[in-house]
């Protein structure tokens, strides 16, 4: 007992001893806290040590409370692996930026703030690097949330770099590398890089070039097109349009390969100041989709690396199959050259017709009931929505140029010269390339099943290989527009110490056709008040296949040489008709303008119009909206981005006891 009693004393001694608790009842028992006010430290984040400021302050502007917070995060993570990710590109400009916000400048103990206009640099320049890797760009590098404006006081966090390049860029004037042919590498590109190097084109050659999407693949790959003109993104005057196609055919790759070689090149060659490359560009406006089948290509590569096994494996431990065809279709296993619609045979249909066509032959209302590729529905778009007049889409399998009809007239499709009605054009525009291409033209070139039925490198399609639904015929039979199938070699899938002779063979074919485009006649087509007559037909005496005038009135139709009768009619207005002599010589299209006057429709002609069996309008395009259905089929992992699979750099960034940092993917 007298223990316990001890005890309890101690207690309240202990107790009465005991400093008063603070009560904020009764003054002057509590003293304020007195926060420390942040202040500048030494910069300690190793992958922002080259900054051009030596001083930084925590909490940093992502609220990062330490500098142990910052190295701990997501973001810091990425900034530690950009290089690698992006393949070297932007670096170190991204991650200097990333290092403004993470490690914000200090001076006189406050934070300095970047500037946003280095940010929107920046972004503009390198975006497409993210786009590449289908990683959205850092929601910490947002130009209006975390940068400011130069009248509030900001710094330039790539003050430093840009000191070291102007360096360099003095050292090198006199023949600046980045614009000579011989830094251009002759390799084989993943989709990802050939979009990286359309983008860069595009941003090198800003005066002439611009880069622009015509829809996806049915796994979601953008069809990137470039095209190159005197004001790009603008249809000018009397400026007519062409356009190169290649790998429609995935396991086709050397025309994919040389159209990059070539954007690249006619940027380079045009800020070199080469005349013919600026003649070109100035006069012309040139789109160039290097991979309408890019999904194929996926396929194609992924068939080969699977088929190269060591030669010293033992036979039958080899699996025996051929890998030839693999990626030749698309993703659906739909041969992108067999899904037009098939409107050579309606052409043929229409030859007992008194006037038949075979011009803007609608696109019938059956088709949309079959199976129709993204791909397929995109270049339709593509080439309805522009006025192009020359165009090549490229292959390979054979060494020769063929041209329209691909679909025999014979009863039962069988092999047989099927010309156009516009054969004599369509065989000099063949021997255009056939002849400027280095060894084509020549009987000791030949090789694939062309040889026995080829003239000289050039060949009727039908009269090779007959088949409905192919690009050619459509372009041909629905626009303005001719196009040939060049087939650039036997060998599908070059090694890449193949593709400098595949470039230095075709290099001069490629702008010889370009130059082709200003063959024959254009001009305006205008009304008694001056105004654009769109859609009127010019005829040529002979050719019952008409081209129509754009929107401003203007029209482009390849001619050969020789004497022509060539009319312009519209419903409400009179012929007017004009005799045209095309000398030999002549490698510019002839002005030929035309004034219509208003006239009463005749009966007589609107019978024979009404004559041809209505196949459905021609401005009947999609009737059943399908254009809706292919684009969630490309767009899956953007609509539905719950369901998509993640990119393969995802794992990379799942940090322990850490939110997942879904900012990163593009289509959260």
């Amino acid at each position: 007992m007298s223990i316990m009693l001890l005890i309890l004393l101690q207690l309240l001694v202990l107790v009465s001893c005991a400093p008063p608790r603070c009560d904020p009842g009764f003054r002057g028992q509590c003293k304020p806290t007195v926060e420390e006010k942040p202040k500048c430290t030494d910069v300690m984040l190793s992958y922002c040590d080259d900054m051009p400021y030596t001083q930084n302050m925590f909490p940093n502007i992502l609220n990062h409370k330490t500098r142990e917070d910052a190295e701990g995060s997501a973001e810091y993570l990425l900034l530690s692996v950009l290089e690698a990710l992006l393949g070297g590109e932007c670096n170190p400009d991204v991650r200097m930026l990333g290092c403004s916000v993470m490690a914000p400048r200090c001076e006189k103990e406050k934070v300095l703030k970047p500037c946003r206009t280095t940010c929107e640099a920046v972004r503009k320049r390198c975006s497409h690097a993210f786009d590449r890797i289908e990683m959205a760009w850092p929601y910490f590098l947002d130009c209006d949330r975390f940068f400011v404006s130069d009248e509030e006081g900001c710094y330039d966090p790539l003050e430093g770099l840009r000191a070291e390049q102007n360096e360099e860029e003095v050292d090198g004037m006199e023949t600046p590398p980045e614009y000579r042919d011989d830094t251009i590498k002759f390799n084989h590109h993943t989709n990802a890089q050939m979009i990286s190097i359309l983008k860069k084109t595009e941003e090198k050659c800003e005066d002439i070039a611009r880069t622009y999407s015509i829809g996806r693949s049915i796994e979601g790959t953008e069809l990137l097109v470039i095209e190159f003109s005197r004001n790009p993104g603008e249809h000018e005057l009397l400026e007519p349009e062409m356009k190169y196609v290649g790998s429609m055919h995935g396991n086709e790759v050397l025309g994919r390969e040389l159209l990059i070689l070539l954007a690249r090149h006619m940027c380079s060659e045009y800020l070199l100041g080469n005349e013919r490359i600026q003649t070109i560009i100035n006069t012309t406006r040139i789109h160039i989709l290097p991979c309408m089948n890019p999904d194929g290509h996926d396929l194609a590569v992924s068939g080969l690396q699977d088929n190269n096994y060591s030669e010293d494996e033992e036979e039958e431990e080899r699996p025996r199959y051929d890998s030839s065809h693999v990626g030749r279709n698309n993703a659906q296993n739909i041969d992108l050259n067999r899904n037009f619609p098939d409107l050579t045979s309606i052409a043929y249909s229409r030859r007992r017709q008194r006037r038949y066509r075979t011009d803007h032959i609608p696109i019938p209302d059956s088709y949309w009931f079959g199976k129709v590729a993204p791909e397929t529905y995109a270049v339709m778009k593509w080439i309805r929505s522009i006025p192009f007049v020359l165009s090549a889409n490229f292959h390979g399998g054979d060494l020769v140029v063929s041209y329209p009809y691909d679909l025999s007239k014979h009863p039962l499709q069988r092999n047989m010269l099927s010309p156009t009605p516009d054969a004599k054009v369509f065989k000099l525009l063949a021997r255009t390339y056939a002849n400027a291409h280095e060894s084509m033209s020549t009987s000791s070139a030949r090789c694939g099943s062309s040889h026995g039925v080829s003239e000289k490198g050039t060949v009727n399609g039908a009269q090779w290989s007959s088949f409905a639904g192919s690009m050619q015929d459509f372009n041909y039979l629905h626009t303005n527009c001719f196009e040939v199938t060049v087939e650039l070699g036997c060998e599908k899938f070059p090694a890449e110490d193949e593709l400098f002779k595949g470039w230095h063979e075709n290099f001069e074919a490629l702008l010889t056709f370009m130059e082709a485009a200003h063959r024959g006649i254009k001009g305006i087509v205008k009304d008694e008040d001056g105004n654009a007559v769109k859609g009127a037909q010019i005829s040529v005496r002979g050719i019952r296949h008409d081209v129509t005038t754009a929107k401003n009135g203007d029209y482009w139709r390849l001619l050969t040489p020789g004497v022509h009768i060539v009319t312009a009619s519209a419903p409400g207005y009179a012929k007017a008709i004009k005799k045209v002599h095309l000398p030999g010589h002549m490698h510019t299209a002839g002005r030929v303008d035309f004034l219509l006057k208003k006239a009463e429709l005749e009966p007589d002609n609107q019978e024979e119009e009404d004559s041809i069996p209505p196949v459905g309008s021609y401005d009947r395009f999609d009737p059943y909206n399908q254009y809706e259905r292919y684009t969630l089929m490309a767009d899956v992992t953007q609509n539905h981005p719950e369901s998509a699979k993640k990119p393969w750099w995802w794992s990379y960034f799942i940090l322990p006891e850490s939110p997942e940092p879904t900012w990163l993917l593009k289509h959260h």
